[in-house]
């Protein structure tokens, strides 16, 4: 019996059984054997040689945006109107077949956008190319999931279920557990509040299921099974999402409205150019990134050329910004002079742990190089000779 044999086994049975006190601890071993074998789904065949038959793409920009959807969504026509990088559009479903690359200018900044090929019910098991698919959405910084605004609300549910299948989670933020192995000592469970809905009896048994026998375990929230299954298996890629509706042309003002009004959502339609502005703006709130404006001393700041800063990406600490410039640029720093909003007076004086916001202008203040004490210039009495007697070479003696 194959992987994904064994997992829809497994699910069946768990349709089956009915959710109550009694069964909570079945049911808990049983989500925590899909986990594991859902990471071997994932795994690179064994005896496999070489690289597989991918379309990633290399980074650039300050940031990566994946389109992620089922196929004839708008996907293509969103990527040409953005980036204005072509991309094949047509009334026929798999239209585009591997990743096409395009860049979004907006607020001095370069946004890379993937257009990727539509992914369809069971992606995650390796249906139609998903799992390549899901894999270079895995490398993106956020991900717009574009949805057909006249079908159904199920297709938000099926993309959800599929990403989340290969370990993607979607506007969520991890879980407040502390897990760490030990080599001895057996399992030592703690928690800093009230659990409601695990208890210790059955965190032993899901670690028990993957063969651990010796860790500690802290909750610091009230957290389910599925996120204690998430921290043991330690490979959970927590993202922000956002949700495009494209093609509201076709429905009503109030249908428009009402999806308008879900969280982390934006409406747009492609045919008729409409709220561009406020999908990239959504963007760029989603992603946090920070310009930040060099300034020369005793010169005026130059707004041309930011340097954009992101939490995801190394952060946005004044030390970061250091290392961004150059690595051996910390050793130099004195102080560090900075106007914007991040200071609460102008200049500010500041060290290398302070956060930056965007639009900060920063003064970098260096440390003079050290003076010998000899004097400057003609005056200088710097000799190369050894500062102690004994180190000084001796000369030979004298032939008589």
């Amino acid at each position: 019996m194959g992987i994904i044999e064994k997992i829809k086994e497994i699910e069946a049975e768990m349709a089956r059984t009915q959710k109550n006190k009694a069964t909570e601890y079945h049911l808990g071993q049983l989500k925590a054997k899909i986990a594991k074998l859902r990471t071997q789904l994932l795994e690179p065949p064994k005896g496999s040689s070489g690289a597989g038959d991918g379309f990633e793409v290399t980074k650039f920009g300050h940031g990566r945006v994946a389109l992620i959807g089922f196929p004839s969504v708008g996907k293509s026509t969103l990527l040409t109107m953005l980036t204005g990088t072509h991309s094949e559009a047509a009334s026929y479903e798999f239209t585009t077949l591997t990743c096409i690359p395009g860049i979004i200018h907006y607020n001095d900044t370069k946004i890379q956008l993937l257009d990727l090929p539509g992914i369809i019910e069971g992606a995650s098991e390796g249906k139609g190319r998903g799992r390549q698919v899901i894999a270079v959405s895995k490398s993106s910084d956020i991900v717009l999931m574009v949805l057909d605004a006249s079908k159904s609300e199920g297709h938000r549910q099926i993309l959800t279920r599929e990403l989340e299948a290969v370990g993607l989670r979607l506007n969520k933020r991890p879980p407040q557990i502390y897990f760490k192995k030990k080599k001895t000592g057996g399992i030592s469970f703690n928690s800093t509040l009230t659990l409601t809905h695990i208890d210790e009896k059955l965190c032993y048994q899901i670690l028990h299921e993957y063969k651990i026998h010796n860790a500690e375990v802290l909750f610091r929230e009230d957290a389910t099974v599925d996120d204690l299954i998430d921290v043991i298996e330690g490979n959970r890629k927590y993202m922000k999402c956002i949700y495009v509706y494209n093609k509201i042309d076709v429905i009503g003002i109030d249908d428009v409205d009402k999806l308008a009004r879900q969280p982390n959502s934006v409406v747009i339609s492609c045919n008729l150019k409409l709220n561009f502005d406020r999908l990239l703006a959504k963007v760029w709130e989603a992603m946090g990134l920070v310009r930040v404006y060099t300034k020369p001393q005793g010169q005026q700041p130059d707004f041309s050329d930011p340097v954009v800063l992101s939490a995801d990406r190394g952060g946005c600490s004044v030390e970061d910004f250091c290392n961004h410039i150059h690595r051996n640029l910390i050793k130099d720093v004195k102080y560090v002079l900075v106007w914007g909003i991040s200071a609460r007076h102008y200049p500010q004086h500041c060290g290398l742990s302070h956060v930056l916001q965007d639009e900060d202008v920063v003064q970098i203040v260096k440390k003079k190089e050290k003076d010998d004490g000899g004097g400057r210039g003609r005056f200088k009495s710097h000799s190369t000779a050894p500062a102690r007697i004994s180190d000084r070479e001796k000369k030979a003696p004298l032939k008589t």
